[in-house]
């Protein structure tokens, strides 16, 4: 029931969200850099009307570690599709998601998070990635924050998959702070139970910062290791309230 629901809300959100699309392209005519403040308050809204419908409760930890006024990259362990409805709902603004480029292709989905800023990553092409990559890295100057996905990949694993060092590069290139954050539970919403949305009781805790202009030379070669540390031990101790 809760799926037909869903999808009945994304219809009608699809819809309705015509004369809210039109409206936000004026607003980025008269001012570009509200478009996307615009586009994650209203987004951010119907993220959470389809937590509520989903069932689906969500517990915030570490909310002291969501940088506001200041940009920075988000680095999470990536569970669910779930994942980005609870990072909207919960991140700073404004904040921009790197997703696999299969999403750019989904009408719906890609006029808001283009208006959003979102960053569409091709994982087959090395030249479109680095442009991803350099884009990323403007952003965050620019003062727009950027959650990223480290290990490449939805994992349903109780261990991480490896960290790719590369991704980093935005934090690094763009000397921003990187934030790690745990998700828990977040496949149990839906992934788990496909292809029915199911409630249940989410975690997510924001890590306090890493300054990567106060690591040392050697300790940023190995960062990804230390951030998949991190969001482990802090998802392994999550897991015992769940």
């Amino acid at each position: 029931m809760r799926t037909v629901i869903v999808v009945i809300y994304l219809i009608l959100y699809y819809i309705f969200s015509i004369p809210a699309w039109i409206v936000g392209w004026v607003i980025g005519k008269i001012n570009p850099d509200m478009k996307p403040r615009y586009a994650q308050t209203l987004i951010r809204r119907a993220f959470k009307d389809i937590l509520f419908i989903s069932g689906v409760k969500v517990t915030v930890k570490g909310q002291e570690n969501i940088l506001q006024g200041e940009s920075a990259m988000y680095a999470f362990n990536h569970r669910s599709y779930f994942d980005i409805l609870v990072g909207y709902t919960t991140g700073p603004m404004p904040l921009a998601f790197v997703s696999k480029d299969d999403l750019a292709h989904i009408p719906l989905i890609t006029r808001w998070m283009k208006y959003m800023k979102c960053l569409f990553l091709d994982r087959n092409d090395i030249k479109k990635g680095l442009q991803t990559i350099l884009e990323g890295i403007e952003l965050l100057k620019s003062g727009h924050s950027v959650f990223i996905a480290p290990e490449g990949t939805r994992n349903h694993g109780e261990e991480l998959l490896e960290f790719h060092q590369a991704s980093f590069k935005l934090a690094d290139k763009s000397h921003r702070p990187i934030v790690p954050v745990a998700m828990n539970n977040t496949d149990d919403a839906f992934e788990n139970h496909f292809p029915w949305i199911h409630s249940t009781h989410v975690i997510v805790e924001y890590c306090k910062p890493i300054y990567m202009d106060e690591l040392e030379k050697t300790e940023k070669k190995h960062v990804a290791e230390k951030v998949r540390e991190i969001i482990g031990e802090t998802v392994k101790k999550n897991a015992a309230e769940l």
